[in-house]
């Protein structure tokens, strides 16, 4: 039991707590923003040049291998598991020794998917045969798909200076090199594609744009190290156990990020091989680019900046403060994603018309799109959760019982992509969202069971509150565009003539009616714009 007098104490606490969140993930969010814009233009200039039918199959196919190799053995999976060590080490004063593990890792790294990337090259006409034919064309995407194997090793050097970065809490360089290197992968598209004879030629442009632009990703942020209290240096202790454990603890976190996006690959078997070769696979892939906007902006940023704190929490054994914020974490995922999620299911077709219609994309391709992306939507806020309560695991160095959860939702994933894929395109994505669902709940149940309480009444009431906002938003926003849609005709600037009002609208109907409901992340959110405006 708490006593009386301390519970507004507790109060100030979170509020205060709830304040610095949303600080952090707005600056955060800024930048990924920022960097999640230009990864749309960049598939606004893809779709206009290559359209969602035909050859880019075989690029989307080639670029989803060395992506799941990346994810297995690359960045995501060396943070998660690099940092809580390396927080660990500093945060017992061993600085020093804390140095020379992050440094004995980046070259081990490095040398080790080099060989990864090498054997992957020599592989891939086997590899891409499990695909059947992508575009009509498997010569091409095996070629494609060897252009691109480097960035697996460049990747996995950019985790090791992320997590570093991530470490001190220096969110906002590594946010911002995505950025460079959409720009990269545009200037490419836009200077060398109109050059290229071929559409084979094309293609490869854009796969040597990606990996221009991903070293030019991994070389930005090194210069932010040299401000901090230890540097890189060449070599490689294979005696410190702290090595070993972080690759012991990186084994369960390599296969549970890879399990989640090994369900990527069976999705593309499926709409490769069952439903349509020739646009499935682009269709679903571009419908996801839109779905992770959102993801990347909010759940993505929220997870990034509590990372490092849970990790913290975690070795000083603050229960109650991990506990604490991590609930706040979710709650705060809950206000951005549920909204963000009932937005683009209602205005799927519009949005979708607006960002891909145009050129080579052409308009009987806008509802195939669509329906995948409003499929999509249905499970953004528990991907959300899924993704916070994996770092939640991660931070307290329980590392199996996401991969646990993840190779039961790789099961259910392939079992519903079986029972959907008569649906059509859509289905996919509609297995991906009830996927979505089933593993954010058993992993909320699992981090009760070990924290003993996570203050589930907390949580439901600020979801509860938040889906009768999104509700309202709903019909707001659906409203306004069709009034406006059936006014104003289908041109480009017809549809940013409703569709944007529509997102206006809705989200101002949403805060009203969080403010009227009293959810209490606004009250953060509000708390912010004070700030930032006596700043």
């Amino acid at each position: 039991m708490v006593p009386e007098g301390a519970l507004p104490i507790l109060a100030r606490v979170d509020e205060r707590s709830g304040r610095r969140l949303a600080r952090s993930t707005a600056i955060f969010s800024l930048a990924t923003g920022l960097s999640r814009i230009l990864g749309l233009v960049r598939e606004v200039v893809a779709a206009y040049y290559f359209g969602a039918a035909g050859k880019i199959n075989a690029f989307t196919v080639a670029f989803q291998v060395p992506n799941l190799v990346r994810a297995l053995v690359a960045d995501a999976a060396l943070s998660s598991a690099f940092v809580p060590v390396f927080t660990e080490l500093q945060e017992r004063g061993e600085r020093e020794r804390a140095w020379r593990v992050a440094s004995s890792l980046f070259w081990l790294v490095l040398l080790v998917l080099t060989g990864v990337t090498a054997l992957f090259i020599v592989v891939a006409p086997w590899i891409i045969g499990l695909f059947g034919d992508p575009g009509g064309d498997r010569d091409l995407a095996i070629g494609l798909s060897r252009v691109l194997f480097p960035i697996v090793t460049l990747l996995g050097v950019s985790g090791i200076v992320v997590g570093i970065l991530n470490s001190y809490e220096r969110f906002t360089v590594p946010a911002l090199s995505p950025v460079f290197w959409n720009i990269a992968i545009i200037v490419g598209l836009v200077i060398g594609v109109p050059r290229s004879d071929s559409i084979d030629t094309k293609l490869y442009v854009y796969a040597v744009s990606i990996v221009i632009g991903t070293v030019i990703q991994v070389l930005l942020p090194m210069p932010w190290l040299r401000g901090l209290d230890g540097r890189l240096r060449v070599l490689i202790d294979w005696r410190d156990p702290a090595v070993w454990r972080v690759l012991k603890l990186m084994l369960p976190v390599t296969l549970g990020l890879g399990l989640i996006n090994f369900n990527a690959v069976i999705d593309s078997v499926f709409a490769s091989r069952l439903i349509d070769p020739q646009l499935a696979p682009t269709a679903i892939d571009k419908a996801f680019r839109l779905y992770m906007l959102p993801q990347g902006v909010f759940s993505v940023a929220i997870t990034t900046v509590l990372f490092p704190s849970l990790a913290r929490l975690s070795a000083r054994g603050d229960t109650s403060g991990f506990r604490d914020t991590l609930g706040l974490g979710l709650r705060q995922i809950a206000f951005l994603l549920i909204p963000a999620g009932v937005m683009s299911a209602v205005l799927a077709e519009p949005i979708t018309r607006i960002v891909y219609e145009r050129g080579a994309f052409e308009s009987a391709q806008t509802p195939v799109v669509a329906g995948a992306l409003a499929a999509f939507s249905a499970g953004l806020f528990f991907n959300g959760m899924m993704l916070l309560l994996n770092r939640g695991f991660f931070s307290v160095q329980s590392n199996w019982i996401p991969t646990s959860v993840a190779l039961g939702n790789l099961v259910l994933n392939a079992g519903l992509d079986a029972a959907f894929y008569r649906f059509g395109t859509w289905g996919i994505p509609l297995a991906t969202s009830l996927v979505n669902v089933a593993g954010s709940i058993v992993l909320l149940l699992l981090m009760r069971r070990r924290l003993g309480r996570l203050g589930f009444g907390a949580i439901a009431d600020s979801i509860g509150r938040v889906l009768v906002a999104s509700a309202a938003l709903a019909g707001a926003a659906y409203g306004t565009w069709y009034l406006l849609d059936r006014g104003l005709g289908r041109s480009f600037a017809a549809q940013l003539g409703s569709v944007l009002p529509a997102l206006i609208v809705g989200t101002a109907v949403y805060l009203l009616a969080c403010k009227a409901l009293k959810v209490r992340e606004l009250g953060a959110l509000l708390a912010l714009r004070k700030r930032l405006k006596s700043a």
